[in-house]
Order: structure tokens, then sequence, then C-alpha cells
């Protein structure tokens, strides 16, 4: 396992015993909170439970295949299954991999890939699975709008359909920062419609999931910061040589992305919005 997969998993194993659940999204907020006490961990997992509640309420009537592309613990699978739908997940993590088998009941067949990956391995066979609907669930994030949209053409069936929820940029401009690696919208839409796929439905929810980055900084205001700073000092007071040693290499560039951090929610209100969009291949 290469460091990369292992910082990831580090990463989402403190998500959740954080949040004590074991969803990997922001959740739909519904009521959206009015004041900084609405903002608590126990109301955020009950909207992350209603989060998957509202997505799946855009599935089309008449499928029975879905392929969930970057799958995560299989909480949208589990739903799906529970729905009488054939499921697949893809994810490159072998931690999510023993999540996903459990959360499924061994229902649901676990791709241990990359989407890239995935499809490149069938090519080399000769063949190509095809599935009523692809689900991304934030994971288009980590993909090329071409991977997406070449992919989807290839995988889904002719009628079929692609579901996917996500942030996107909504500003071209914004190509540096903590969200940069989110897609450009219009040229995500641009590449569907490339691909033979009209938009069936979208609903932006960028106001049902922006408390969550709310709360995030509120407890890195709270926690956080505080915990970094006497961290710091502990290092400074023990062993001076290698706090210098940091502050010098590190110090600077530790404080932009704090600073940045704490300007999460404004970063996302003026870059970015967060769209569920159905799509339909044309036959």
């Amino acid at each position: 396992m290469d460091n990369v997969t292992r910082y990831q998993n580090a990463a989402l194993q403190y998500y959740q015993d954080l949040t004590g659940s074991s969803h990997l999204h922001y959740g739909y907020w519904q009521p959206i909170p009015e004041t900084e006490d609405d903002l608590t961990m126990a109301k955020l997992r009950h909207a992350q439970e209603k989060y998957t509640d509202h997505l799946l309420s855009f599935l089309p009537q008449n499928i029975e295949t879905v392929l969930d592309v970057g799958c995560g613990n299989g909480d949208n699978a589990s739903q799906l299954i529970g729905k009488g739908l054939q499921v697949e997940g893809i994810a490159p993590d072998p931690f999510q991999e023993s999540s996903f088998l459990q959360k499924t009941g061994g229902k649901a067949r676990f791709n241990s890939n990359t989407f890239q990956g995935f499809i490149e391995d069938w090519q080399r066979i000769g063949s190509m699975p095809q599935y009523d609907l692809l689900l991304f669930s934030e994971s288009t994030q980590y993909m090329a709008v071409a991977t997406i949209a070449d992919g989807a053409k290839l995988l889904v069936k002719p009628g079929g359909y692609v579901l996917l929820a996500d942030m996107f940029r909504k500003n071209e401009d914004y190509q540096t920062g903590m969200f940069s690696n989110c897609l450009i919208k219009s040229e995500l839409q641009m590449a569907m419609k490339e691909a033979g796929f009209i938009l069936l439905d979208r609903d932006d929810i960028s106001q049902q999931i922006v408390p969550t980055l709310d709360l995030c900084v509120q407890n890195f205001q709270t926690f956080g910061v505080s915990t970094l700073t006497y961290l710091a000092s502990l290092v400074r007071i023990a062993v001076p040589p290698l706090y210098k040693i940091f502050d010098y290499f590190l110090g600077k560039k530790a404080k932009v992305l704090v600073k940045e951090g704490l300007q999460a929610g404004n970063i996302f209100r003026d870059h970015l919005c967060y769209e569920i969009q159905l799509w339909q291949k044309l036959t």
C-alpha cells in the first residue's frame, strides 16, 4: 500500500470517528440552519441520511442494474439493494472495500479499481458490461471530464442513465485552492452532451450542503486552530531545533492552509455550486 492510500485511509477513518457516521458526503440540511447553535454533529448525521434519500429520489423507475462509481463505504449501495436493484461498486481503496462488502451484506460486487482502470480492464478482455444507470456521488471531482463522459458512453445502455451529485466550479477563473479539483460545470455538461446524453433533471442543493462547511469551520476554529497552536508550542519548548526546521520549511504553507480552511464556506459560496444531475443516453 502506497503512502497516498495510507493517508487517505487515515483521513477517512478520522472523518468517520469525528462524525460517528459511515457516510462520506456533505449531507442535505433541510430545514437550513438559522443559527450557529443549529450546527451540530448530530444534525449533520441526520442531514447525511436525508442526502441519500434525496439523491435516490431521482432514480428512474425502469432500471435494474447500477454501477456505483466511487462507492465509498456502501451506504448508497445498500439503499439501492433495498430497492431491489443489482449493484456493483468501484473504488480504488481497500479500506472502503471491506466496509462496502460488510454494509451490503455481500449482495453487491466490489471492483477494487479506478473508473478508468475498470474500463481499460474490460477493453483488454475485448468486451464491455453495460448498466441501466451509473451513479457518481461526490466522485466526479476525482476524475477528468473526458473520463466521465467517455466512460458513461461505453458503460450505459441505450436509453440508460447517469445520476451524479457533486460540487462544481461555476467560476472558471477559480483554478487554485482547496476546491480547485472540482470540475467546471459547463465543461462537464458540454462533454456529456457530446457523448450522446441529454439532461433530464437537475437540482441545485448548494444551500442544503453549505452548512456542513460552516460546521467544519466552526469546529476547526474552536478545536483545530487551538490544538495546532498548542502542539506547536510543545514542540518549540521540547525540541527547539525541530520547531525551527518545521517553521522554516512548512510554517508559511501551514498558515496559508489554515487561513484557507477558515474561509471554506465563503470560497464555496463565491466560486462553486452543488448539483444533482440526471442524464439519459439517447437511443
